[in-house]
């Protein structure tokens, strides 16, 4: 679909409702390629030129188109056929032969309606058989519904409105199993694959002449909530998705009703797979989300009443070394806090980082300011007005992974302290974060623009503890250097894991 959107920016003349129809379509004509066993292409005219708006291999036998033919333009007057069946809305079901790739192919034309208008053509193109391989019997039954669908294409009866198309994980496709009912839910014909995901959960014997519903109700786990979906999905009557339970294991349902000449449901599809690992693999996993996200939340918790304990410590000590090294302490334990905190909000073991930056930049200046921010007057004398220190962030970091985020949090924290306790703790100033990041290439700039090293080395517990930890931890380099225009900038260059998606 998004080839599609692509073809339809800058071409005034698909229609908003148009593109919405053929978007429809799209998202859910991969049933029809199966069925049939073919390519399909769309086409769209404008003035005397056709061109391929989107393309669908099948899943159930070999592509007739190697490369991707989306896109391919063709004047209108060079295949007849396709003129035609755009400008009378004409459906013959009879194929014709056609050369694609340097092989020869069956083509069918097949028009797109909407309304009363032909909006484009479908070209069904299947591969050419040998006389020596004829169709099988259960071949021939999906070819047969595959005609159907393509028939209530012609009349604008599918895409179904209201079905839902965007796919769900483990959604069934025509290869896993497809039953096919009558108006009343009768089985009629079911795909071996089809009566073998039934068979595994406990329906027995022929199903041919059975009502679907009634077969299933028998074996249904009677604890188990029931989709209040299923029986629609079971009889065939709306085109929707259910899950069904059953001895231990669960089978996912799509069912697609097939529509008559007059527009009347006379007959539906239903296509099943067998999705019991799918979703014990899902339970695990929701499980599994949820206790880590209960351990982040504990352990912030607990994160937060030691930082709390080490304030309240801190305010009994009389020697100011120990006050201030309480305070650096509570500070450190607070910054791995807000990396727990980040993680909750998200559903993996990632965080975005910027908040967890915006957060310690706070985080940093305010316990700075407590201790060392005033200035009088007098020089060289502590008190009397308080020196503003503004902070500012300019680029993204983005996501990165949780192991990661702990780490360079720290890393950030205890360079941002440095550089508003050594360089802006007389004169105030700005304090900035730069971040640039290319791929997995990871490059943050910690500058404020006070008075600069001067020719003095970076020392202290919050150095080495920066230092450790970029080496160590991310395996990066970190390294300061004076700015151009005054001031002091300390430069953290990483290369970060890849996220594996």
């Amino acid at each position: 679909m998004s080839t599609f959107s692509k073809f339809q920016t800058g071409r005034p003349y698909i229609s908003d409702s148009v593109a919405e129809w053929l978007q429809l379509l799209i998202g859910d004509w991969q049933v029809i390629a199966d069925l049939m066993q073919a390519d399909l292409l769309l086409w769209l005219r404008h003035d005397d030129m056709f061109t391929t708006l989107a393309h669908c291999r099948p899943a159930t036998a070999a592509t007739v188109y190697y490369e991707d033919p989306v896109g391919l333009e063709i004047a209108a007057d060079h295949w007849q056929a396709l003129c035609e069946v755009s400008r009378t809305g004409k459906l013959n079901l009879t194929p014709f032969t056609v050369e694609r790739e340097d092989r020869t192919a069956d083509c069918v034309l097949v028009p797109v309606r909407r309304g009363e208008e032909v909006i484009a053509v479908i070209a069904v193109e299947r591969n050419l058989r040998r006389p020596t391989d004829p169709l099988s019997a259960t071949e021939i039954q999906l070819h047969l519904l595959g005609e159907k669908l393509l028939q209530m294409v012609a009349r604008g009866d599918f895409p179904i409105v209201g079905a839902p198309i965007p796919p769900r994980r483990g959604a069934p496709r025509v290869g896993d199993g497809i039953v096919q009912l009558d108006r009343d839910g009768v089985v009629q014909w079911a795909s071996p694959n089809a009566l073998s995901a039934f068979h595994r959960f406990g329906v027995e014997g022929d199903m041919l002449g059975m009502t679907l519903a009634e077969l299933s109700t028998q074996v249904l786990q009677s604890r188990s909530p029931v989709d209040e979906s299923l029986p629609l999905v079971l009889t065939g009557r709306a085109a929707w998705r259910s899950d069904m339970q059953a001895r231990g294991g669960t089978l996912s349902l799509r069912a697609l009703p097939l529509t008559d000449a007059a527009g009347a449901r006379d007959s539906a599809i239903v296509l099943v797979r067998d999705v019991t690992e799918l979703r014990r693999r899902e339970r695990e996993l929701i499980t599994k989300e949820a206790t880590i996200r209960e351990v982040h939340h504990r352990v912030k918790n607990n994160l937060q009443t030691v930082a709390a304990l080490l304030r309240m410590q801190s305010r009994r000590m009389k020697s100011d070394e120990a006050r201030l090294a309480l305070s650096e302490a509570m500070r450190r334990v607070s910054t791995i806090a807000l990396v727990h905190e980040a993680l909750l909000q998200g559903t993996d073991e990632t965080v975005t980082f910027d908040d967890v930056i915006d957060r310690c930049l706070t985080l940093a200046v305010d316990v700075a300011a407590a201790g060392v921010r005033h200035r009088d007057s007098a020089p060289g004398r502590l008190g009397g007005e308080q020196v503003t220190v503004a902070t500012e962030k300019i680029g993204k970091v983005g996501v990165i992974r949780a192991e990661e985020a702990t780490s360079l949090a720290l890393v950030v924290t205890e360079l941002a302290t440095n550089a508003v306790e050594h360089g802006l703790a007389e004169t105030g100033g700005t304090l900035t974060v730069r971040c640039e990041r290319k791929g997995s290439h990871l490059v943050l700039r910690i500058e404020d623009d006070g008075e600069g090293m001067k020719g003095r080395k970076p020392e202290g517990l919050g150095t080495t503890i920066a230092q450790t930890l970029v080496s160590g931890e991310l395996g990066g380099v970190l390294f300061w250097e004076d700015r151009p225009g005054g001031g002091t900038s300390a430069v953290i260059d990483v290369y970060l894991d890849p996220i594996m998606s």
